[in-house]
Formats: C-alpha cells, sequence, structure tokens
C-alpha cells in the first residue's frame, strides 16, 4: 500500500476476538474467582486454627452469601481487570483486550457493569457468532468490544 510522503501509516484495526477466545479466557478467570474463593477460606481455617487451636475447620458461610461474596468478588476482579489494562488474567493469557468501540479503556462504572452482566448472565456470550461485529449481550448494551491484543 502506497502511503503518501509525510503522513505515518497507520496499523490495521485489531480483529474482534471469537467465542472460542473469548469463551476460554472467562474460564480460566471462573477459575482464578474460584482459586482465590479456596485460598481465601483455607487462610481463615488456618487463622482459626491459630487462635482457637484444634482441629482444623474451614469456615463454612450460608450458601447465600457464599453466592454473594464470590459474585461480588468476580464483578470487582473483571471490572477493576479491565478499567485498568483491559484485561483480566484469562483475556491476558488468550490475546484478547477489552475496551470501547473506539478502542479506548473502559472507566470504571462501565467496566463494572459489563461485569456485572457478564458473571450474572454468562450464557450471553453465546451471542459472539452470531453477532456481525462478534459482540456477546453485555458487549452490546454496554457498547464495549473485546479484540486480540495487538500490542
Amino acid at each position: 500500500m502506497n502511503v503518501p510522503a509525510g503522513e505515518p501509516e497507520q496499523a490495521p484495526a485489531p480483529e474482534p476476538a471469537g467465542l472460542v477466545s473469548r469463551g476460554v479466557a472467562a474460564m480460566l478467570d471462573a477459575l482464578v474467582v474460584a482459586l482465590t474463593a479456596v485460598t481465601v477460606q483455607l487462610g481463615v481455617g488456618c487463622a482459626l486454627l491459630l487462635v482457637v487451636g484444634p482441629p482444623f475447620r474451614v469456615p463454612e458461610l450460608p450458601g447465600w452469601l457464599s453466592g454473594m461474596l464470590g459474585w461480588t468478588f468476580a464483578v470487582c476482579y473483571l471490572g477493576g481487570s479491565w478499567a485498568t489494562t483491559g484485561q483480566s488474567v484469562g483475556n491476558r493469557l488468550m490475546g484478547v483486550r477489552v475496551s470501547d468501540r473506539a478502542g479506548r479503556r473502559l472507566r470504571v462504572p462501565r467496566s463494572l457493569l459489563r461485569a456485572a452482566l457478564s458473571v450474572s448472565f454468562p450464557a450471553t456470550l453465546l451471542w459472539v457468532p452470531f453477532s456481525r461485529r462478534r459482540a456477546s449481550v453485555p458487549d452490546l448494551l454496554v457498547a464495549t468490544c473485546v479484540r486480540y491484543d495487538g500490542r
């Protein structure tokens, strides 16, 4: 391609990420959240062992409280990752980045809303193969996109 003298050559825009890349990234992020929860639970058990004494007990929370804490942690983890770097651990390993449609990093409220929708309704990721822009339902609602990281 010929570029007129004095004008910088622009790289093509990164391609939108597909269902497999995004699905694997989501599974890796779910694994990060689950491992973090198990680590915290074992750490609290160890702290109880030191304070109260034997036997070692892992604390058992009611199911509703455990679910709410897990949902809150997952939303904060994903929202914070997307607002700071545009990538969670799973996104980084799969080479994708979350941004607004212009390619800019998301601000905190938008990234938290996208994370809350993604965690609450994970099956909405299945819309990606049917979308012309390869967008999930949260991407459509919050006006975001997931592209392969060209950096």
